[in-house]
């Protein structure tokens, strides 16, 4: 089982997002189980389960693990295909976020076009490595800084700024004969406190 797969398939997408069937992919993803198992654990009819599987199962999110005999019945048990999943862009391709259409460094809506095209570009490459049986060359920073002020943030921001430019001033290389271009995403943001309501979030990122 993969630990997060991305899905770019708009019918895969759409039986996803179906509350039971979501429901049934992520008891899956704790172990195999058939759908007699999952009846119980869901509160819907045996047949009713096997209805959502047969779906789920066609669009690859689910996958056969093994089978077993009770009594006179063979129990096929499924599992998922991975722990979590993440829908691309390429899912919703004719209105999908394009960053090229406008840029703004301190809009929040133009960063959430760069992280979708990340998420998009990143699964096309995932599902290129895999079907090439090869490594995917990737990085990422993730952490967190909490500022006094809001001048702390801007200064914060240009140092940033100035230091990532430096960095790509140095290793950009246009000639390099063999070279691979490689994105660059920094993205700062406030971070989401899981206690308060979401007004006073926003309310304290202002």
């Amino acid at each position: 089982m993969l630990d997060v797969t991305v899905i770019e398939d708009s019918a895969a997408a759409a039986v996803s997002l179906d509350p039971m069937r979501a429901r049934l992919l992520a008891e899956l993803a704790t172990g195999p189980a058939s759908a007699a198992m999952l009846a119980g654990r869901v509160g819907l009819p045996r047949q009713k389960v096997n209805y959502h599987l047969r779906a789920l199962e066609r669009h690859g999110l689910v996958e056969l693990a093994g089978e077993r005999r009770k009594g006179n019945v063979t129990e096929r048990l499924m599992r998922a295909t991975a722990a979590s999943y993440v829908i691309s862009p390429l899912a919703l391709a004719a209105v999908q976020p394009d960053p090229a259409r406008f840029r703004d460094q301190l809009s929040a809506r133009w960063m959430l076009a760069v992280a979708a095209r990340l998420v998009r570009d990143v699964g096309t490459l995932i599902t290129g490595a895999v079907k090439a049986r090869k490594r995917l060359a990737t990085y990422a920073l993730d952490g967190e800084v909490r500022f006094a002020s809001a001048a702390d943030r801007a200064a914060f921001v240009e140092e940033l700024t100035h230091g990532v430019g430096a960095l790509i001033a140095k290793y950009h290389d246009e000639n390099a004969e063999g070279g691979r271009e490689h994105r660059i995403v920094v993205a700062l943001h406030p971070t989401v406190k899981s206690d308060p309501p979401a007004a006073k979030a926003i309310e304290e990122s202002s």
